[in-house]
């Protein structure tokens, strides 16, 4: 039986997440981004780098991401799932961006026309 979202690790939830992209690579045709998230009480980043239709999850990185997205693992979960609007969530401080802000709302739309909650 698979894992509900709450057993997964960070990493396990990242990883997911590049799966259902490149499943359905439609919302993000035409996409050109890097994102960074800090999840910060994991000590754990990742970029997600979304390339015309194509998602890649990257843990060692070099790059410089569009916009860094510091957030906590458990507010991270509820974002995917759809019970943390990341508007409210940056006004409450429970998420903070750096660099373009645009982006940042950008990857918030993008992920929420995947249902994520409907994968975990």
């Amino acid at each position: 039986m698979p894992k509900t979202i709450e057993e997964l690790t960070v990493q396990e939830t990242v990883k997911k997440i590049e799966h259902v992209l490149n499943e359905n690579p439609g919302p993000i045709q035409g996409v050109q981004a890097a994102y960074q998230y800090d999840i910060t009480d994991e000590e754990y980043s990742f970029q997600l780098h979304l390339n015309d239709g194509s998602a890649k999850v990257v843990e060692n990185f070099k790059e410089r991401a569009d916009c860094v997205i510091l957030i906590s693992y458990p507010n991270f979960k509820k974002m995917l799932l759809g019970k943390l609007n990341g508007t409210a969530a940056f006004m409450m401080g429970k998420l903070k961006v750096k660099g373009d802000v645009g982006k940042a709302l950008k990857v918030e739309a993008l992920l929420r026309e995947y249902n994520m909650a409907d994968h975990f």
